[in-house]
């Protein structure tokens, strides 16, 4: 069955309150919808899946609790398309087993970390901005350990090179896509 944004919002607030976690959930979505535009892909069920893979985050908090495998039975659950529940369960393979194949969930493995460290970096500038961010500036703090720790490079690594993408890309194409969605997610003047 096919949900709308709509129906697909109002689940996601339903199991997730916290606004940061929405915030977050809509960086991804954009950015899915990005990456599937660049690829010929179908932005709605690529966007989908970036809305969702984190709906059991409020209700597990962590990997040890459950993450991401409750949040691919919830969506099971609820009916959403197979290819959503692969996705949730591939952008944390390291946890549920399912290893990403598609180009959706590749991408949506490489590219969930990425949004978060892309969104630390423009809080901490001047402008709170990603207008003005570029590829540059997120290489530089990317070498810095201690800025933005939860964010697991690593990840981003193992994910550009299943995509058979640069790190440079990923991250010159999340900023494009999340540049429109600025104020949404919390970035820019407000």
């Amino acid at each position: 069955m096919k949900f709308t944004r709509d129906e697909s919002v109002t689940f996601f607030k339903e199991h997730n309150k916290d606004e940061m976690h929405f915030r977050h959930a809509l960086a991804v979505e954009a950015t899915m919808r990005h990456f599937a535009r660049l690829y010929g892909e179908d932005e709605e069920l690529w966007a989908r899946a970036g809305l969702l893979h984190d709906i059991d985050w409020e209700t597990t908090k962590s990997v040890e609790n459950g993450h991401p495998v409750r949040g691919g039975e919830m969506l099971r659950e609820r009916g959403y398309e197979e290819e959503i529940v692969r996705a949730e369960l591939a952008h944390g393979w390291e946890f549920s087993g399912v290893e990403p194949k598609s180009r959706m969930e590749k991408t949506l493995y490489a590219i969930d970390e990425l949004t978060g460290l892309i969104t630390a970096v423009a809080l901490v500038r001047p402008s709170r901005s990603i207008s003005d961010l570029e590829v540059k500036s997120v290489r530089k703090k990317w070498k810095d350990k201690t800025f933005a720790r939860g964010v697991d490079r690593s990840v981003i690594e193992k994910g550009s090179a299943i995509m058979g993408e640069s790190i440079e890309f990923l991250i010159e194409n999340t900023i494009e896509a999340l540049r429109p969605v600025e104020k949404e997610i919390g970035l820019g003047p407000q």
